[in-house]
């Protein structure tokens, strides 16, 4: 602990999500090189799933933390995450992780951190650390542009957001509006959380892509936005996942496409059915992870159409619950990535270089999507008016990134950008650092 004195100490507590807590996990990386020392807060099951992350280079400086939430019904310890979590027990969760408030605020008086992290649906964290007196920042692993565009939203304005390139469907709209009427009890603590933030707010982006949405979030919240980067998650050993790396080696270059929706997502059967359908019309390699909620126990080849698995053969791979993303995505033979647009996904996209079939599902996702469309890395495979996907428009998009001559720009925009991340990540992670530095010599 000696070895403490000298470094800047952070208490990081992100939502119980994985897209969050590896975005947060990759900052307490980059922040340890420079003199940081990390306390990563998380419930126990949470921390299980990021231990193998905390290697023995991160021993000494990232500390794991457990929060304990309180007891709920219907809420044992292992749906203390939105891992595998059913969707009716999401408002539950989130309370529970509220009433843990008093009980964060005793591991800050027993850690005494100069420095709080904290997510964007947690005014209690930053109101805990201020009643010490410690500075609190808020990280959004959100884009600026979403952020933005949800603020504007919230205003009573009838001025229209001068981005008309981001925006909602008609039923995007409304499905937004019902997830944010079904959020516990009917509190939408988003902007309560961005108003503590002391100072700056830090957003998962770079100024490469985002600039113009960076700009306009800082007049709408009247702070300094700060990027940090991709903070896309180290590769898995890939000795791990010898089976998956062996059959991708076997496709030709950029033939394959990587299938994902995210941990949070759980596909319909209609939905399962209109994907399989679109990917076996395609015709190209693929690798597919499908997730069911913890407690269903579905047989993959009960959930796809009759015959799929026979008629695809060897040129899919249908997986169940997890794959190694980020070392499937760097593979040579992947061409694209037929996502969800969860913001994660979208910057190991970019980091990687590898351009975006891009299916919504709800919440930021549609916007992402128009981003990726925008900034022209990805096209969209555009549901009916009702919603619904469409398994022959998935099969045109899929083709016409991939396998079409008209997927040269999108390949050669994906590759663009990949290289300007690549490049400028190092000078993001300095101004990081020097703002949270200023913060902690002014408390």
């Amino acid at each position: 602990m000696e070895s403490k004195k000298n470094t800047i100490s952070v208490l990081m507590l992100p939502w119980l999500a994985h897209g969050h807590i590896s975005p947060f996990l990759e900052l307490a990386k980059k922040l340890t090189n420079r003199n940081f020392h990390i306390y990563m807060c998380s419930t126990p099951v949470n921390l299980i799933s990021i231990k193998k992350s905390v290697r023995k280079k991160y021993s000494q400086s990232i500390e794991l933390v457990e929060i304990h939430l309180p007891s709920l019904p219907n809420l044992p310890p292992h749906y203390h995450t939105t891992n595998g979590l059913p969707p009716h027990l999401m408002n539950t969760l989130k309370t529970a992780f509220e009433m843990a408030a008093p009980i964060f605020s005793k591991i800050l008086q027993t850690l005494k951190p100069d420095l709080v992290i904290y997510d964007y649906n947690q005014p209690w964290a930053a109101d805990s650390a201020s009643s010490m007196n410690i500075p609190a920042v808020q990280l959004l692993t959100f884009g600026a542009a979403v952020v933005s565009l949800a603020i504007h939203m919230s205003e009573d304005t009838e001025e229209k957001f001068p981005f008309p390139e981001i925006y909602l469907r008609e039923y995007e709209m409304r499905s937004l509006k019902e997830a944010i009427n079904e959020s516990a009890g009917n509190k939408f603590p988003f902007d309560e959380a961005l108003k503590r933030s002391r100072d700056i707010i830090l957003v998962k982006t770079s100024r490469d892509f985002e600039g113009k949405y960076m700009d306009y979030l800082s007049t709408l919240v009247s702070k300094r936005i700060v990027p940090v980067g991709s903070l896309v998650q180290e590769s898995i050993d890939r000795d791990d996942y010898e089976e998956i790396t062996q059959w991708l080696d076997k496709k030709e270059k950029y033939s394959t496409v990587f299938v994902s929706f995210g941990t949070e997502y759980f596909l319909s059967n209609e939905q399962i059915h209109a994907v399989a359908q679109g990917l076996e019309l395609s015709k190209v390699n693929f690798i597919w992870v499908i997730r069911f909620p913890q407690g269903e126990t579905i047989n993959i080849r009960d959930a796809l159409p009759e015959g799929f698995l026979e008629r695809v053969g060897e040129s899919g791979m249908v997986m169940e619950g997890w794959a190694p993303q980020a070392t499937i995505l760097q593979h040579k033979s992947i061409g694209g990535f037929v996502s969800h647009c969860g913001w994660s996904s979208f910057m190991e996209s970019m980091k990687f270089g590898v351009p975006i079939i891009a299916m919504p599902m709800h919440i930021d996702q549609p916007m992402n999507a128009r981003l990726v469309e925008y900034i022209g890395m990805g096209v969209e495979a555009v549901r009916d008016e009702n919603g619904k996907l469409q398994s022959k428009e998935i099969e045109k998009v899929i083709r016409k990134v991939v396998v079409e001559e008209s997927g040269e720009a999108v390949k050669e925009k994906a590759r663009e950008l990949s290289e300007k991340m690549n490049i400028n990540g190092d000078e993001e992670i300095d101004g990081v650092v020097e703002e949270l530095m200023a913060l902690c010599s002014n408390k």
